[in-house]
């Protein structure tokens, strides 16, 4: 998304770190905690930094209404928007908007997705060299994983000899069991190997802690240190 849509400068703290609290406790991801902070931001900003609690239907309205007729975003950008504002009313400030009977609504397209062949899949990933990318790129195509899905893959959760990928707090925060190709089973292999000494010579030099989710580094003091808990494809 532009920088300079409806761009705001920082808004109360307060009311900001009530905003992150909630959505924390509602275990949403931190893109959807980027996303929901950065519109309310906007909001507040297009309304002259008054406070949510002193608006509501008519200046949430006009909000959207300028997101769909004046900058022309997307019908999904708009669903977002819209989804931040009645999460901050809902779940922060204790209110219930009326229908918004007339909010000016963005088009959604009427498109079919162009989806490449196999051939052109076939094509696209033998055109990859880098060897950091080859791996994850096929199993983004052979697995059904989606980015993020790959990227924050644990060691603990790809089961060599099963073929099998748990993916966890996937779309709609839902674990899912997704294969492992056959023709990637030596690639993965490699890779897990190279995780291994990597965190082996990380613990060697005091390091090699990871970041653990929810509350496991209190429930289980020392896992942060677990090889199946390292990431797949460290980053740099």
């Amino acid at each position: 998304m532009s920088s300079t849509l409806l761009a705001a400068p920082p808004s109360s703290p307060r009311l900001l770190d009530h905003v992150r609290e909630r959505i924390r406790v509602k275990h949403y991801s931190l893109r959807t905690e980027q996303a929901y902070v950065g519109w309310i931001k906007r909001y507040i900003f297009f309304h002259d930094k008054r406070h949510p609690r002193d608006m509501g239907k008519v200046e949430v309205e006009a909000f959207l209404g300028v997101l769909a007729v004046e900058r022309n975003v997307s019908a999904a950008t708009q669903t977002q928007a819209l989804s931040a504002l009645l999460f901050l009313y809902r779940e922060v400030l204790g209110i219930e908007l009326p229908w918004l009977d007339d909010l000016v609504r963005a088009k959604k397209p009427r498109r079919l997705p162009s989806v490449l062949t196999r051939s052109e899949v076939s094509a696209l990933l033998g055109a990859m060299d880098d060897p950091d990318v080859v791996l994850p790129a096929r199993l983004l195509y052979g697995g059904g994983l989606r980015l993020l899905e790959c990227l924050r893959l644990r060691v603990k959760d790809v089961d060599v000899s099963r073929r099998e990928i748990l993916v966890r707090d996937g779309k709609g925060q839902k674990d899912r069991v997704t294969m492992l190709p056959e023709s990637l089973v030596p690639q993965m292999q490699v890779q897990m190997e190279t995780v291994r000494q990597l965190h082996a010579g990380d613990l060697a030099n005091g390091h090699g802690e990871v970041w653990l989710p929810d509350a496991l580094s209190v429930k289980y003091p020392g896992a942060a240190s677990v090889l199946g808990w390292e990431y797949v494809f460290p980053a740099g």
